[in-house]
This record gives C-alpha cells, structure tokens and sequence, in this order.
C-alpha cells in the first residue's frame, strides 16, 4: 500500500508541470481583444505589432528580448517617436499577443519572422535596428544577413556575447524531458522572483511588472523561453560582429554596470571583434535598463545618431 502511495505521488510530481502547462489558455483571438496595436498572419504564424510616431520619417525598428515582450519598448520608442522616428515594435514568437509556433527558436527561426514582418510592411533598406538581450543577439544576426538593409545599429545589453561557462543546471536544462521538467516546475517561480525584485525601481513603461507577469498565464511562453535558450541563446555571436564591422555599420553598444545577466565585461569581446564599435557602461542599470534608465538609455542613443549626422531633432 505504502508503494502504490509512493508511486503515485511520483506520478503527480513527474506530470504536474506538463499538466500546469496544458491548462493554461492559448494566445487566441479572445486574448488579444484588448492588444493594442495589429495583428498579422505571416506564413510562420500570427505577429503581433504597432506603429508609434509619425507615420513619415526614417524606420526604427525594435526588438524585444526572451521575457519581456514589445510593450518594454514604450518609453524608448515614444523617445523616438519625439525625434521623428517611425518606431516599430513586435512581439516575438512565444511572447506577447504573437502566436506559438512549434520548433526551435533558432536564429533561423527569429529572422524568418521577422524578414516577414519586415515584407508584410513593405519595408527595405535604411533600417535603424535596436535590439535589447536576445532581441540584441537577433538585430546582430539580422545585420550580419542583411547589412546594405541597415543604417545603424544600437544593442541594449545584447545576448550571444559569452563571457562565463553554463552552469550545471543550464546544461540539463538543454537535456530532452528532464529540462522541460526543469524548466516547467521551476520556472515560474524564478521569473516571479525577478519580477519582485525590480518593483522598486523606476520604469518607464506603467504596470510593467504586471503586465510581465502576466506572460505566465498563456501557454506556450515557458516552452518559448526554454527553446530560445536551446536555440538562439545557445550560439556566440562572433562572426556576425566580426561580419558588421567589415561592413562599416555603425554601432553603439549600452551595457548596464550592475547587469548580472549580461555584465559590462561583456564589452570587452564586443570590442574585440568590432574597434568601431561605441561601447557606453550606464552606471547602477541591471538588466532593464530599458525601461529603468530610459532617459540614461536615449542620451547616449541620441549622442550616436547626431554623431552620425542622420539625426534631425524636432524644436
């Protein structure tokens, strides 16, 4: 009696985060009656995005990173709007009102999305691209592909710079059954705990914390995080800087000095592989620098595009 309780209790352990996942609701069209913003059906699935600024102007597109979808962008991308940017935001694949399509979110997987986007928009050459964390891993790739499509690049503590070794439990995080196990159970709980950690730090984007929590409901979003972090997050982004700087396409790169994830010392291989490269620290930003030093964050951006000398500042 006492191993059949023992083996059902097992049973549970062993399905309950799978179970957990499939009874969260779908990203659906009933979950997107409140999305701000449009909704278009690419070949690989339904993108979410919206247009902020003047509806003429130079392009600049954003990208967000593996957790926090493209509302991280509304401080920054009202910045540029106020410069007479037409911004463009999304929602990656996982994330957001985006669909959830099955595969692995590979660097393949990101552009394929995005060079869709980009079709369904009629958009060509003369990009201003800015990526923050995996998003920053996705505009390097992008440019790396496509540099005569892009005028310039600006990376916000930019992914597929490694500067430390996995640890054990990232590395089984990658193993088939036992990491969606992992990643499934214990997750959420993680994500939530970061959350709680910045409520006391400023944001430029109103309700962030909740809205960020609030990815949790949907399902398919932890399975996104764990693909991306077997995919895309898994590759070092060498040749594509190495590639960008051949091509002479100007680049800033902000790292935030306190940034655990993505820490300052990451510059240092950035400039390795691009001299050119403008590399600013911002002092005491973790991670979120986007939208906790979203005025730190615009200084430095709007010192590069004047410095370019494409830069025309509204009165």
């Amino acid at each position: 009696m006492i191993w059949v309780a023992l083996c059902s209790a097992l049973a549970t352990i062993a399905i309950w985060p799978f179970l957990r996942e499939r009874l969260r609701p779908p990203m659906d069209e009933t979950a997107r009656r409140t999305a701000p913003g449009q909704g278009i059906p690419l070949p690989s699935g339904l993108t979410h995005y919206e247009w902020i600024g003047s509806a003429r102007g130079p392009v600049a597109l954003c990208i967000h990173g593996l957790t926090t979808p493209s509302f991280v962008w509304k401080g920054i991308a009202l910045a540029l709007a106020a410069m007479g940017y037409r911004v463009l935001i999304y929602d990656l694949y996982g994330r957001g009102y985006s669909d959830r399509p099955p595969g692995r979110q590979t660097r393949a997987f990101f552009l394929r999305q995005l060079n869709e986007l980009l079709a369904a928009q009629d958009l060509g050459q003369d990009l201003t691209i800015i990526g923050y964390s995996m998003g920053g891993a996705i505009a390097t790739a992008f440019a790396a592909a496509h540099p005569d499509r892009v005028r310039q690049l600006v990376l916000l503590a930019p992914a597929g710079i490694r500067v430390r070794q996995p640890t054990r439990l990232e590395q089984m995080l990658k193993w088939p059954l036992i990491g969606d196990w992992l990643m499934l159970m214990f997750y959420p709980g993680q994500h939530l705990r970061g959350i709680a950690a910045e409520r006391g730090l400023p944001s430029s984007v109103p309700d962030i914390h909740d809205r960020q929590k609030a990815e949790l409901r949907f399902r398919g979003f932890v399975p996104a995080v764990l693909s991306s972090y077997r995919g895309l997050l898994s590759e070092t982004f060498k040749a594509d800087h190495i590639q960008i700087a051949q091509h002479n396409i100007p680049t800033l790169a902000v790292f935030g000095g306190a940034d655990p994830l993505v820490p300052p010392s990451a510059a240092g291989p950035l400039i390795e592989w691009h001299r050119r490269a403008r590399v600013e620290v911002i002092a005491g930003a973790g991670h979120g620098l986007p939208y906790t030093h979203t005025d730190a964050v615009m200084h430095h951006v709007t010192d590069f595009l004047r410095d370019r000398g494409k830069l025309n500042l509204r009165p």
